[in-house]
């Protein structure tokens, strides 16, 4: 494959970059939810994570290169820094995939090469290479980014770029690391990689960009038009600092605009052909799903998946749209998998019409899935008569994809009232099976519940987001509950839907404190270990 593709390669580090982000920290089990649904999407690289890093990410990259890592499935990417030991993990951890790639990297601006690796041009040319030829000894795809290439003098960018490919790279990516460069800029550099690199007609050449200035996505199109055939990105645009460049906003702008971009990669103006491989109906369910796990909220008026992004409340929009979509709308919301909130199933539906209608949905359960979220349907369907297609979202998402199942809620109970003082009692089961019931007295309701939690688990944190939304309309809505707290340094998100409220507040707070308490298991474990190695 050289940069004469006529298609753009969606190269897609959620699993990686995205969750760098803080708070959006991942267990195996939600990575590899997320990891299916992004091939269902039809990303091309699903960049799994960095297997050197911890041997959680080691084990994440693994169990997503055996799951995923199928014939007709996504290239699995492991990361790695341009040390042997780095490569020869993500080459064990990757070795189940069918089609797999390593991604190593290396500073090469001189504010790195300076303050950071303390090495010369001539060194870091020679790890480059070296290093690139090492991770070409156990596979043949390989990915080579020079970090912090938009600072990078233009004449030593070349010659790293001209010596990894000659090494053994069939990708080169250049990053904006810190998110300062400009379209214009950006375009500029991609255009004289081009024209000065002697054999990068031998590699695809891809793009790699923050959104400090907010700039990402016009960055990368720009580098669309000057030859760039591969675009890193993530899921709501999440990452560290400001995030990534968004993978929907990327897809979408070339979607609706593919006829601008259509002559830039060869391709008669007026083709109707995708540029990209993503099925964009998979797209609003993967927000979703990206949201919920990691906790990180959509903005309403983020483009593409924001609540607000087909609303229209002026009057002269509405008139419009009413009398034709196209007057101020640029896409169809079905497009990305947006539909109308039709009613679906009732509390006399079965399990197999419950089952037909989350495959048509795009959910593959286990039995074991199955029988848990259809136990929690009849549930909600008692309590509400008419069950949406969100409402099963909400519902599947909430019961199958849950934090460690550590301590768990039994029971709920407030009294509140604007002449009461808000008091909660609640009964949890701890991981040893007991049952341990508290009450305290709060400002509200949630905040009576969460003191009565404290009480019974006793693991200090702060509270620092609390976020309520509402999956459908009506009184009898589905409510999801986003709750973000921090340990130390250390920040956690919890996530639970509930048509009461209250009980969604206490099974969000308890899911983050689950995986705090985890967290706090898994680094006691290791510490022994360490103790009993010395």
């Amino acid at each position: 494959m050289t940069n004469k593709t006529d298609r753009i390669i969606i190269f897609d580090t959620t699993l990686r970059d995205g969750e760098q982000c803080p708070g959006a920290t991942l267990n195996i089990d939600e990575k590899l939810v997320i990891a299916k649904q992004l091939a269902r999407l039809g990303v091309d690289v699903i960049e799994a994570g960095f297997a050197f890093a911890s041997p959680g990410d080691f084990e994440a990259v693994k169990k997503i290169a055996q799951v995923v890592g199928i014939e007709n499935g996504p290239v699995v990417c492991s990361l790695a820094r341009a040390i042997k030991a780095d490569i020869e993990a993500a080459a064990e951890a990757l070795k189940p995939a069918v089609n797999a790639r390593i991604h190593t990297f290396i500073s090469t601006s001189d504010i790195h090469l300076e303050y950071q690796l303390r090495k010369s041009r001539a060194e870091v040319l020679a790890i480059a290479e070296e290093m690139v030829a090492y991770a070409k000894s156990f596979m043949t795809d390989i990915e080579f980014s020079p970090m912090d290439a938009a600072r990078t003098d233009p004449e030593f960018l070349y010659q790293v770029l001209e010596r990894a490919i000659a090494a053994g790279a069939t990708t080169v990516n250049i990053p904006d690391t810190v998110g300062y460069t400009t379209p214009s800029e950006f375009g500029a550099m991609i255009k004289g990689i081009i024209e000065n690199v002697p054999n990068i007609d031998q590699a695809i050449v891809s793009v790699h960009g923050h959104n400090d200035l907010g700039l990402a996505v016009a960055n990368f199109l720009e580098a669309v038009k000057n030859g760039a055939r591969q675009l890193e990105c993530t899921i709501n645009g999440i990452g560290e600092r400001a995030g990534n460049a968004s993978l929907e906003e990327l897809v979408m702008a070339l979607h609706v605009r593919r006829q601008y971009f259509n002559p830039y990669l060869g391709r008669p103006e007026d083709s109707q052909e995708s540029l990209t491989n993503i099925d964009t109906r998979q797209i609003y369910k993967t927000s979703r799903l990206v949201s919920n796990l990691t906790g990180m909220l959509v903005q309403p008026n983020k483009a593409i998946v924001g609540a607000n992004a087909f609303a229209h409340e002026s009057g002269i929009h509405q008139d419009g749209v009413l009398k034709n979509k196209l007057t101020y709308e640029i896409m169809d919301a079905q497009l990305i998998g947006l539909t109308d909130n039709q009613i679906v199933l009732g509390k006399h539906s079965g399990r197999n019409a419950f089952r037909t209608r989350l495959k048509e949905l795009g959910f593959e359960l286990s039995d074991s899935e199955l029988n848990k979220a259809f136990v929690r349907f009849k549930e909600v369907a008692d309590k509400k008569k008419e069950i949406s297609d969100w409402d099963l979202e909400a519902i599947v998402n909430d019961e199958i994809q849950q934090a460690p199942d550590l301590f768990r809620v039994e029971l709920v109970q407030v009294s509140c009232g604007s002449n009461a003082r808000p008091t909660a009692t609640v009964t949890l089961r701890t991981p040893e099976g007991e049952e341990l019931t508290d009450a305290a007295i709060g400002t509200g309701p949630v905040d009576a519940v969460y003191k009565a939690i404290n009480r019974v688990v006793n693991v200090p944190n702060e509270l620092i987001e609390f976020s309520v939304q509402s999956v459908t309309a009506g009184i009898d809505a589905i409510g999801e509950v986003t709750i973000r707290l921090r340990y130390e340094s250390k920040v956690f998100s919890g996530h639970a839907a509930n048509t009461d409220i209250i009980v969604a507040s206490a099974q969000a707070y308890v899911n983050a404190l689950n995986r705090l308490y985890a967290s706090l298991q898994t680094q006691e474990k290791l510490e022994e270990v360490t103790a009993q190695k010395v």
